[in-house]
């Protein structure tokens, strides 16, 4: 088969490509001209340069493809003004999902996040928790998520909608900080540490969406893709020091003085087009819960995460060391 990836030059969309081509199939990757693509280093991948915004671009970049992948965004970038985020994150699909009905209705497997669920107030949550989203990010992953489902039901776009949870391993650098602080016995803990916290590895997220474009009975529907266990966060800090043979950090913060500081900063920087310091969503990490079921892409895709916590943290830590980054 020939998949286009959006979003294949960031860590999760290469190691989709990746997992693609290593399964024998045809891979094309939609990339800006000033994309870096070291991540692609190597890989056997047709490249279009294009952009989400450019509607000729992705007519091009879908056709004669069996199946989208759809993980490009904004993501994390605080100096954003909202309307960055809608243009991306919302046109931006529609313009991908409308080139995909244009050419026949193809396949389109959505990447969203379980972040649509914002803070899980029972844990763990399912697909059937009601969005909460809590920042502009989330807002637009949940308004992308209802135009797909608009798509599917009033023109027959086959769509799939994933929301993978916490996603990290060899090549991430969201995750950078935390294994380096934790390695470093600099990181400091915000709050109590009681929250829960949802890892995945990144080749089981790809597993899972190599899963959801294969069946049909996928189509117009949602699925959490999380791994086999969460931890709270402190247990999560333990086990990442335990494997770096490092004693566990010792500073620990009061919360509601770090929110207000968060705050303050977006405040100032936002306006300037500056990336703020610290901003309030960095800080979802140590207050707000994160563990989700997977029992619906068990029973539907036939998906299990395979790659243990304890595995995934070692192999990430030795990925960082092999780079000089701890």
């Amino acid at each position: 088969m020939k998949f286009l990836v959006t979003g294949a030059s960031g860590f999760t969309g290469s190691h989709l490509a990746r997992f693609l081509v290593g399964a024998g199939h045809d891979v094309r990757v939609l990339v800006r001209s000033s994309s870096r693509r070291d991540l692609l280093q190597g890989l056997d991948v047709e490249y279009v340069e294009g952009d989400l915004a450019d509607r000729d671009s992705l007519r091009r970049a879908v056709s004669g493809t069996d199946c989208v992948y759809h993980l490009a965004a904004v993501y994390r970038e605080a100096k954003l003004p909202d309307r960055v985020y809608f243009d991306i994150n919302v046109e931006g699909t529609r313009r991908l999902a409308e080139a995909a009905l244009a050419e026949g209705g193809i396949p389109f497997v959505y990447c969203s996040t379980c972040g649509v669920h914002g803070e899980v107030a029972h844990p763990p949550a399912d697909e059937t928790a009601p969005y909460n989203p809590g920042d502009i990010y989330q807002e637009t992953k949940v308004e992308a998520e209802k135009l797909l489902f608009q798509m599917y039901e009033e023109r027959g776009l086959p769509a799939v909608i994933l929301r993978p949870v916490g996603i990290y391993g060899p090549g991430d650098r969201r995750f950078l900080k935390l294994f380096r602080g934790v390695a470093r016995r600099h990181f400091p803990m915000i709050g109590r540490g009681d929250v829960f916290y949802h890892l995945t590895h990144v080749e089981d997220v790809a597993s899972g969406f190599a899963r959801a474009a294969e069946l049909p009975a996928a189509r117009g529907n949602a699925f959490i893709l999380a791994g086999a266990r969460y931890t709270t966060i402190q247990e999560l800090i333990d086990l990442i020091a335990r494997e770096a043979g490092a004693r566990p950090p010792w500073l620990r913060l009061p919360a509601a003085p770090m929110v207000a500081a968060a705050a303050a900063c977006e405040a100032v920087c936002r306006p300037l087009g500056i990336e703020p310091p610290l901003y309030r969503r960095r800080l979802d990490f140590f207050l707000k819960h994160r563990a989700f079921k997977i029992d619906k892409a068990r029973e539907v895709l036939g998906w299990e995460p395979r790659i243990d916590l304890e595995d995934g943290i070692r192999e990430t830590l030795a990925y960082y060391r092999g780079r000089g980054w701890l």
